[in-house]
């Protein structure tokens, strides 16, 4: 069933004004300065100009079944792919949104690294064509969904997955000043020996799909039922329970840290891949 809200895209509201720089937060506080306008002002750069676009569908607080988005994403790869023989590709896509509980198995996924009978799972199953391992989705967990075509960025797939880790550890120091890495020879973003984002991809023609998860508010309890992305000694983390470690515990809005890492995200892939974002006033899936 395709996906087809009645109602406009979902933006970030108005977050307060940023902190003056004298003012520096310390790590574990919550730094506005990647967020203090709205989502909709990533939409015209002063620098953008001659930059390819990208074609932006914020679902940033929506909850969308992961089967609908796949189809999704799939349709749009199809329609790029009629695109190639006459050159004519004039915009990459970008979906922002969250999934309701669900794991996920790359096309060739071991099933030892699931802790449940896929028989009787406690969430939805979806084995799908990307590459890499088992994960899980769910709400709190903001899901970026590029559809690039790397014929007009770099035709390198290790390059794009080394992008995309860029896009998330640049985000997290922008805007929580959380300092994030790469682990030699895993991919995805970690915290420490924690694993905040995992990243999966699929290539066809040079037209990448999937993308990026990054765990801002998610219940990581699900996480305990696999061995995500196949690593066994490592653990998960979230954005929130990062920053409530590092202040003692202090109570933080759900919504707002969101729309933060959400407007961070958004910018920091603007730059790093140089597109100029056109988020869409309706989201009609066509």
């Amino acid at each position: 069933m395709a996906l087809r809200p009645s109602t406009s895209c979902h933006r970030a509201a108005p977050f307060a004004p940023a902190a003056a720089a004298s003012a520096r937060p310390r790590r574990g506080t919550l730094c506005l300065a990647a967020a203090s306008r709205p989502a909709a002002a990533l939409r015209t750069r002063p620098d953008a100009a001659g930059r390819r676009r990208c074609e932006c569908f914020d679902l940033h607080h929506q909850i969308v079944p992961y089967a609908e988005a796949f189809a999704w994403q799939k349709s749009i790869v199809k329609r790029r792919i009629g695109l190639l023989a006459s050159g004519e590709d004039p915009s990459d896509t970008l979906i922002a949104l969250q999934h309701p509980p669900v794991y996920t198995l790359g096309s060739d996924s071991n099933r030892e690294y699931l802790h449940f009978n896929r028989e009787d799972a406690p969430f939805e199953v979806h084995q799908i064509d990307r590459g890499g391992e088992v994960t899980y989705h769910g709400p709190g967990q903001l899901v970026m969904y590029p559809i690039l075509n790397l014929r007009y960025h770099k035709e390198d797939l290790h390059w794009y997955f080394r992008s995309l880790e860029e896009v998330i550890i640049r985000a997290l120091k922008s805007a929580f000043f959380i300092k994030a890495s790469r682990v030699e020879g895993l991919t995805g973003v970690w915290v420490g020996d924690q694993k905040v984002a995992a990243i999966g991809i699929r290539g066809t023609r040079m037209i990448v799909y999937h993308g990026l998860a990054l765990n801002v508010t998610t219940d990581l309890a699900p996480f305990k039922l696999i061995d995500p992305c196949g690593i066994k000694d490592r653990g998960v983390g979230s954005i929130k329970a990062i920053l409530q470690k590092e202040s003692g515990g202090r109570e933080i809005d759900d919504r707002l840290l969101m729309d933060i890492a959400y407007s961070s995200l958004m910018e920091e892939f603007a730059e790093i891949f140089q597109l100029s974002l056109d988020i869409s006033p309706h989201c009609s899936f066509q």
